[in-house]
């Protein structure tokens, strides 16, 4: 065999055995796969996108600066990643002084 023959398949098999080092170390995490995601966004169901307001004139002429003319603008619940945020709460308990203890 050729040099340079024997020096892709040496880089082929190297890929291959690379790729099944990974498959391994996920299927041994189960946190790096589907359940350690955030969850999807309920207001675009995942994809990032929405429809734009300018589709909803009653023109029926489609495009504007949010949109770009494609009619679908990024979420505005999640910023276009498609998965949920957690919102920061502050949780403030206040006792009322006309309450009993």
């Amino acid at each position: 065999m050729d040099p340079i023959v024997l020096t892709q398949l040496a880089a082929g098999l190297s890929v291959v055995a690379g790729a099944v080092v990974v498959k391994e170390f996920m299927d041994r995490n189960p946190m790096m796969m589907g359940s350690g995601r955030a969850p999807r966004c309920p207001s675009c169901n995942g994809t990032g996108r929405v429809d734009c307001m300018c589709t909803r004139w009653s023109d029926g002429d489609i495009g504007c600066r949010a949109c770009a003319g494609s009619g679908r603008m990024f979420c505005s619940s999640c910023g276009g990643t498609g998965s949920g945020r957690p919102i920061p709460a502050q949780l403030v308990s206040f006792r009322s002084s006309n309450q009993a203890p």
